[in-house]
């Protein structure tokens, strides 16, 4: 009954992150916490909002203990916004009608989208990027338009190009209207911002840099957006994102002072115009100046809390560094950026063919580091920033050459601010480690470093490497051995069941976890089929039913088609299954054809009529190879001068169904034209005048790597051997689900040791790789046959095991358009489960 009462307005990142400090360090219980949040979902990560496209899943951005179960000194009122504050009474009074009394008041309004007064700015296609409710109306919008619809987005800066992505994750295609000449003007130069927007192009984004918004008006399509250049884009839709204000109204209509470009004016302890109301976030001026980051948001979070501890904080300044990825393009700004500074010299180095561009802006006498621009390859940031203000290592630009050496984190003085977004400095996070934190997770713990954007997470496993800490190899909590060990373990002893190997090498039963891998290790030692009696019930959900598994329940079907060639029959069967069985079909990437919507009783029947066909499984939903994509090659092209179809198809023959540390992909190109995209390949293969050139280590995905020569000029016979050493030795040594680019690159050595042991047998092992491999190509078995073959496994195959005969009803499609497209019915049914 003596708590003080502190109500806080407003519950974005900033608002939980101070209920956090002041709950973490409120000892002594002194504050009773009331917390407003107007929307109906409590604190998420608003940076990561384009994550939520896809998922469609509001609980994957909650932020962990955002609605403080378990915690008596914290009420969360979801969905109650505060309507009036009456400072002289020192109450609240909310959308609710009730009055709260406060001794403190924390303002965390957080700001709200900058929309331009352009005509039609209001129409209903108009939308804002700031909420996921704003995302749920664009969705909707998008979905009615259907695939490939235009989509404008107003806005090049962080938030216009996340909101770029959004839009292409849709389906969409995305433009973006930029009044400045450059992509993210505040963030990068001319010369990043020409990267920049080449490198977005190449993903399907239209840019349109040096010019604005005249007016919208109603289109054919939805919308016409007519730029000031005169041009048109007839679009469905148009997402405003032209900056943010800070939300400072109500703080306004209560008499507190206002910065002179808005936001709510405090001291340097984020205190008001009244001693009893702080403002925190983007809604605060601090000394007049409004930060729109969630670093210096936190820092102000922090700032109060000690303050209403009875602490002296004060706001030290911002860090306006950013360090972000934009639809797979890596970007990076810290420090004076524009060589702002008098005297301030560039360093710069642009290699359009990499697509990379670097610069340092360094003191007159290119001693002092101050500030950066990484675009392409922000790998130096975690580096670089920690330097600002200080004296350089060696020479700039050897900073930032491929081929220089980059500064250790052991070489950073201890009062470098490591974590920008929670002012962790190296200092404290070498204390944690000297007091006991030995792994990232402790040191996250204790020091809070890490927590946010993860940027810093490679200078931390730097710093614990350097202060002598073993990192732990552990799979899981019931392996104390890597996954590479345990490959030796199985391969040593013959162990071939999962219990036999944790009774023996390890504790407890397992998770899920460790049975994937050792399901993997086993069937990639063996030519046992994957569902043989126990080994079922390690795989996960795509491999437990030899097919993956969709959002509405239902499974897709990919058969194998090495190299791309599929016989007219075999297409007529495909065409009759997709026909029969209502499927959905596609063509895919790697030169395959996927069949959507097939419930799970129906795969076995759906398997049977491609297998009679003379079609097998292609592993789609495995860790194995996947495809090898294939060019057509000298027997077709003028400019080709191998055979690319005939050695993709042996390729994918001698190596389908091999388990693997994660998937693996193949491309084989007949010239150096590169048609089948090769270098993007985990194992790529280009055909030469003199036989064929071997690349390694490419991957896709999140963080594209181009694949590297491993050896050149080879004929048939030496490219399958090397091909085969590379493979089975990545299959024994990988991490759990690390793909082939990663794991050469964590390799001592890298690529020189990895030619070494695959070209030259450094370490004595060849002949057993080699002989590795013909024991899978010799044992290899379609698993959709071996299942059609066994009772046992068909059994397996039904939505209720109950109810064999009985169809999910749960699982829906619509079919109104073009396309058929999964219909959620709240979560996703799961396989094998009991009818009600």
């Amino acid at each position: 009954m003596n708590n003080k009462s502190v109500v806080v307005i407003g519950h974005g990142m900033v608002g939980h992150r101070f209920v956090e400090a002041l709950r973490t360090r409120d000892e002594d219980a002194q504050w009773r916490v009331t917390v407003l949040c107007e929307e109906t979902l409590p604190a998420y990560d608003r940076v990561g909002l384009s994550s939520y496209v896809g998922s469609w899943d509001a609980k994957e951005l909650a932020l962990a203990g955002n609605d403080y179960a378990g915690d008596p000194l914290v009420e969360l009122r979801t969905g109650e916004r505060a309507d009036v504050i009456d400072r002289t009474a020192r109450t609240v009074t909310t959308s609710a009608g009730d009055t709260l009394g406060y001794d403190a008041l924390v303002m965390a309004t957080g700001s709200y989208p900058f929309v331009p007064p352009i005509p039609g700015h209001d129409r209903p296609e108009c939308f804002v990027y700031r909420t996921l409710d704003d995302l749920d109306g664009i969705r909707a919008t998008a979905d009615k338009a259907g695939p490939g619809a235009v989509g404008v987005v107003v806005g090049g800066g962080l938030l216009g190009l996340e909101a770029a992505n959004a839009l292409r994750l849709m389906g969409m295609t995305p433009h973006v209207v930029e009044f400045a000449p450059r992509l993210m003007p505040l963030q990068v130069d001319e010369g990043g911002g020409a990267l920049l927007a080449r490198l977005v192009t190449d993903l399907g984004v239209t840019v349109h840099a040096g010019v604005g918004t005249a007016a919208i008006t109603e289109g054919p399509d939805g919308v016409s957006v007519e730029l000031s250049d005169g041009s048109v884009i007839e679009a469905a839709l148009l997402v405003f994102s032209a900056g943010i204000r800070p939300q400072d109204q109500l703080a306004r209509a209560a008499g507190l002072e206002v910065g002179e470009r808005g936001g709510i004016l405090t001291d340097l302890g984020c205190r008001t115009s009244d001693e009893a109301v702080y403002a925190v976030g983007e809604c605060a001026a601090v000394e007049g100046v409004a930060y729109g980051l969630v670093a210096p948001g936190y820092t102000t979070a922090e700032i109060v809390a000690d303050r209403l501890l009875g602490g002296a904080a004060e706001f030290p300044g911002a860090d306006l560094s950013t360090k972000l990825k934009l639809m797979g393009v890596d970007v990076a700004s810290f420090g004076d950026a524009h060589a702002q500074t008098p005297g301030a010299l560039e360093v710069v180095l642009s290699d359009a063919a990499k697509g990379t561009y670097a610069k340092l802006v360094v003191s007159d006498d290119a001693k002092i580091l101050l500030g950066g621009i990484l675009v392409g390859d922000a790998s130096a940031y975690a580096s670089l920033r920690p330097l600002v203000g200080r004296e350089l290592p060696g020479d700039p630009a050897s900073l930032i050459s491929p081929a220089g050496e980059k500064p250790g984190a052991g070489s950073l003085p201890d009062d470098a601010e490591v974590c920008s977004c929670n002012g962790v400095t190296k200092g404290a996070i070498c204390g944690a480690i000297a007091e006991g934190a030995c792994d990232i997770a402790s040191v996250k713990s204790c020091t809070n470093a890490g927590t946010t954007c993860g940027g810093c997470l490679p200078t931390i496993k730097q710093l614990l490497a350097s202060s002598g800490v073993v990192m732990s190899k552990a799979l899981c909590e019931h392996f104390e051995q890597s996954r590479a060990e345990l490959f030796e373990i199985v391969m040593a002893t013959g162990t071939r069941t999962f219990s036999a190997l944790i009774t023996k090498f390890g504790t407890g039963s397992g998770c899920d976890i460790c049975k994937p891998v050792v399901a993997s290790i086993l069937a990639s030692t063996d030519s046992d089929h994957i569902l043989h009696r126990n080994q079922a019930s390690l795989q996960d959900t795509n491999d437990h039913f030899l097919a993956n598994i969709q959002k509405n329940g239902t499974y897709s079907v990919v058969p194998r088609m090495p190299g791309g060639e599929c016989t007219p029959e075999q297409l007529i069967v495909i065409g009759e299954v997709a026909r029969d069985f209502g499927l959905y079909t596609k063509v895919t990437g790697g030169q395959r054809i996927d069949l959507f919507g097939a419930r799970v009783e129906q795969l076995p029947a759906i398997w049977k009529r491609l297998v009679d066909a003379g079609m097998e499984s292609g592993q789609a939903y495995g860790k194995s190879l996947r495809t090898v994509k294939s060019c057509v090659g000298s027997t077709w092209c003028r400019y080709g001068v191998q055979d690319s179809v005939g050695m993709a198809v042996g390729l994918e023959n001698r190596y389908r169904g091999l388990r693997s540390p994660h998937k693996i992909k193949f491309g084989v190109s007949g010239c150096a034209r590169e048609c089948a995209e090769a270098r993007g390949k985990d194992v790529g293969v280009i055909a030469t005048e003199n036989g064929w050139n071997l690349y390694v280590g490419g991957n896709g995905g999140q963080s594209p790597k181009h694949a590297q020569l491993l050896a050149g000029g080879l004929d048939d016979e030496t490219l399958i051997r090397y091909i085969d050493r590379y493979l089975m030795f990545y299959v024994r040594t990988a991490d759990r689900l690390q793909r082939t680019a990663p794991w050469v690159e964590a390799m001592e050595g890298g690529l020189d040791h990895l030619k070494a042991v695959v070209c030259e047998d450094s370490l004595g092992i060849a002949e057993e790789l080699e002989a590795a491999m013909a024991k899978h190509v010799e044992g290899y078995q379609d698993e959709w046959a071996g299942v059609l073959d066994d009772p046992e496994k068909l059994s397996r195959f039904v939505s209720f095991v109950n109810a064999p005969e009985e169809a999910d009803p749960t699982v829906v499609f619509d079919e109104s358009g073009d396309r058929k497209i999964p219909v959620l019915m709240g979560i996703p049914p799961m396989p094998a489960t009991i009818s009600q």
